[in-house]
């Protein structure tokens, strides 16, 4: 990919360009990531200074996106795991609740609306940690799941292809080119319609290990509300992968 930059008023936007000559749309499709960066899918034979062109002319939107991505980090606060803080399971919101026993060990479980950590001691370190196993936990169980529910659908998934859990910073999820998906497991907090989005999309690479016409062609055919799916996934970025 290449780097980009031009000013626009105060601000300078900065975006990548990705060239593929499977691409078959002859347009530039411009895509603002959670993380705040832009990626650009151009036709090969477009001219650096066409794709500059086609980028200026959404600058407005562009900076209307990010000014919203900037807006939601200001709002993510640093945890210090006291009872009352927001946590996600599942798209519902719970309230942490930290009870300590020195004679149990560290241990999470959901009751009613609150999420429950036990610890022998008020330790953020032994807290949190406590709360990563829980969630990989259920993230296992709920992403193997869906994958295998959602592939069963898939006429060019004959058994559901291995899966892997790793934390990433800006990605929900990925395909290998040996076919095994790889899931964010903090994709575990968010609504049952944003994990079965991701699990799609990287089910689509199975049949088509890119972004061109036809893999959005297939995750239409299986998902046509799919791009309001992943705004909503967008949206709730910030407070889904914060720990």
């Amino acid at each position: 990919m290449k780097a980009h930059s031009f000013a626009y008023g105060d601000v300078k936007i900065r975006f990548e360009v990705r060239r593929r000559a499977e691409r078959l749309q002859q347009r530039v499709a411009i895509h603002v990531e959670p993380d705040g960066r832009v990626l650009v899918d151009a036709p090969q034979d477009a001219t650096d200074a066409q794709v500059l062109a086609a980028v200026k002319k959404r600058a407005r939107w562009i900076g209307r996106h990010l000014d919203a991505i900037g807006a939601r980090r200001a709002l993510s606060l640093p945890r210090e795991y006291l009872s009352g803080e927001s946590m996600h399971y599942l798209g519902r919101r719970y309230r942490l609740k930290v009870t300590l026993r020195s004679d149990e060990p560290p241990g999470v479980r959901l009751r009613g609306g609150y999420l429950e950590v036990t610890a022998p001691r008020h330790d953020p370190t032994v807290l949190r940690a406590a709360l990563d196993d829980w969630y990989r936990g259920r993230a296992r169980e709920v992403l193997l799941q869906r994958l295998a529910s959602i592939a069963a659908t898939l006429r060019w998934v004959k058994t559901p292809p291995p899966m892997r859990l790793q934390v990433m910073k800006v990605q929900w999820g990925s395909c290998s080119p040996a076919g095994r998906i790889t899931l964010n497991p903090w994709l575990v907090k968010a609504p049952r319609e944003c994990i079965d989005y991701v699990v799609l999309h990287e089910l689509c690479h199975l049949l088509h290990h890119n972004h061109s016409a036809r893999f959005f062609a297939a995750l239409d055919r299986h998902m046509p509300e799919w791009r309001t799916v992943k705004a909503r996934l967008d949206e709730l970025s910030e407070q889904v992968l914060r720990m």
